[in-house]
């Protein structure tokens, strides 16, 4: 009986892959280690750093609540080219868009200690204060590009002539009586 065919030779090469060869002047790419050296790895410690101070703590803490607390405002421009591309008209596109100008700001009024939870400190009790105060006004913003869509439609009753089931009719002066 032969002998089996010798493998072809991507099998040969995908098997035992080249051994890897440095190009000189080109430094690795950060995170990569190479597995063919020792010397290469024991060098490539990273150095571990320190525990981060209380202080510290509370700057990195107020940093995201103010991060947070802008939030809101990130999204306005995008809503306002909503509501102005989805026009003045009374269709589902405009009633879905004004429905949530109107949920997410009433939402983020509503979670705003949950959204600030996470961040409160004793150190930053004080701070964060007035970082809420920030994202309430940008909500209530926010809220107000609902309220100017909502107008803009025609459905908040602005005019004399909405409220004229509530007027009483006048009395008139004279009146003039045609003769035939």
């Amino acid at each position: 009986m032969a002998p089996p065919p010798p493998p072809p030779q991507w099998v040969i090469d995908l098997n035992s892959p080249p051994a890897a060869k440095k190009a000189s002047g080109i430094p690795d790419p950060p995170g990569f280690t190479s597995t063919g050296s020792k010397k290469q790895q024991g060098s490539s410690k990273t150095a571990v750093r320190a525990p981060l101070t209380a202080d510290e703590m509370d700057t990195l803490k107020l940093k995201k609540a103010w991060e947070v607390a802008l939030a809101p405002v990130k999204q306005l421009p995008m809503t306002a080219i909503m509501m102005y591309m989805s026009g003045n008209s009374l269709q589902i596109f405009s009633i879905m868009m004004v429905g949530m100008a109107f949920k997410n700001p009433i939402m983020g009024l509503m979670a705003t200690n949950q959204a600030f939870e996470k961040l409160e400190s004793e150190g930053t009790k004080g701070k964060i204060t007035m970082v809420k105060a920030v994202y309430v006004a940008m909500q209530l913003l926010a809220l107000a590009l609902g309220i100017w869509k909502v107008n803009g439609m025609g459905l908040l009753p602005t005019t004399r002539s909405d409220w004229l089931a509530w007027e009483t009719a006048r009395d008139p002066l004279e009146i003039a009586v045609p003769a035939f």
